[in-house]
């Protein structure tokens, strides 16, 4: 599939807008409630849409959430989602409270060998300011489970904010010292009616200066196959990688080649914009496969070009929050 000059292969479906964690930057500062259970895609109907974009090109899916392993009967899904054989990429997102060694060897017997784990914090008392959960153990835990495991990369992503967890950037990074770890630092994109404030963004420049200051200069990583949009560097004599996600101070439209199918049965081409095309209710009305291709076609003509979250400060703000959109 083809969106201006890009090629768009890489598929991401958020199963649930559920999540057992209430991570600040993710989570609406004001009350909220979740989808109803009948508004979400059933797995059927998300598998019969992987289906349809596989036939038009996608090869890579990732799997979102909120947190995926909250939904009921998830590993079915999975196995179902690994049997297309037109995908050669299968991935998970996932905070990792969940995950269990038996768990992740059931993953790994499905050829699933790429998760990511969200990861703002080594101190447990912070992890649970962050979170609102007390399961910072469980999450080290599954992260270092994985990696025995075979897990390969295993990619921690953190979210870095001023004055909660920026004394931390260097002893996150030193992870990749010693273990092939990936630590993806990624600049806080406003999302919703998020409770962060302006002033505790921190871009990846002042990211990269912290981490320098400490290990040297940090020598860039060429870019795979498989690759995201993380620009890659390694420290000095280090095992693993230290990547940056900069959809503010950088952004990588031009180089975006996503799609999103929220678990509300909507396909958003562009994660900082609005626009939404739905998909699921044509599909219960009976659309051939057909009528579902042209709407996911149709779905890529609005793929923006760049987003507008740099006009101004926060000016052109995604109205959703991430976890109802599958980060």
């Amino acid at each position: 599939m083809i969106a201006g000059n890009r090629l768009i292969n890489y598929l991401r479906i958020s199963v649930t807008d559920r999540c057992n964690f209430r991570c600040q930057y993710c989570i609406p500062a004001s009350p909220f409630t979740v989808i109803e259970h009948k508004k979400i895609a059933r797995y059927e109907e998300l598998l019969r849409v992987t289906r349809l974009a596989c036939d038009l090109g996608i090869t890579k899916v990732r799997i979102t959430g909120g947190e995926p392993f909250v939904r009921k009967n998830i590993f079915s899904f999975l196995e179902k989602l690994c049997a297309i054989k037109r995908l050669k990429d299968i991935s998970i997102t996932t905070n990792g409270s969940l995950l269990t060694r038996e768990k992740i060897k059931k993953l790994t017997s499905l050829g699933i060998k790429r998760l990511n784990f969200s990861l703002d914090t080594l101190d447990p008392v912070k992890f649970a300011q962050i979170t609102g959960r007390d399961r910072f153990q469980q999450v080290w835990e599954s992260i270092h489970a994985a990696h025995e495991l075979g897990i390969s990369p295993v990619k921690i992503n953190a979210v870095v904010l001023r004055g909660i967890n920026d004394d931390e950037i260097e002893d996150l990074s030193a992870l990749t010292l010693n273990d092939p770890f990936h630590i993806r630092f990624i600049e806080y994109m406003p999302m919703g009616d998020s409770a962060v404030e302006k002033q505790q963004q921190i871009l990846t420049n002042e990211i990269k200066e912290k981490i320098e200051s400490r290990f040297g200069k940090l020598m860039p990583i060429e870019r795979t196959e498989n690759d995201g949009p993380a620009k890659k560097f390694q420290i000095p004599g280090a095992k693993g990688i230290v990547g940056f996600i900069t959809p503010i101070s950088s952004h990588f439209c031009s180089e975006c080649n996503r799609l999103r199918l929220t678990s509300r049965g909507t396909l958003r081409p562009c994660l900082l914009n609005n626009y939404e095309k739905d998909i699921l209710n044509p599909l219960r009305n009976g659309a051939s496969d057909t009528e579902l291709k042209d709407i996911i076609l149709s779905a890529l003509t609005k793929k923006p070009s760049f987003h507008g979250l740099t006009d101004q400060p926060f000016r052109n703000i995604p109205i959703s929050h991430m976890t109802s959109i599958g980060g």
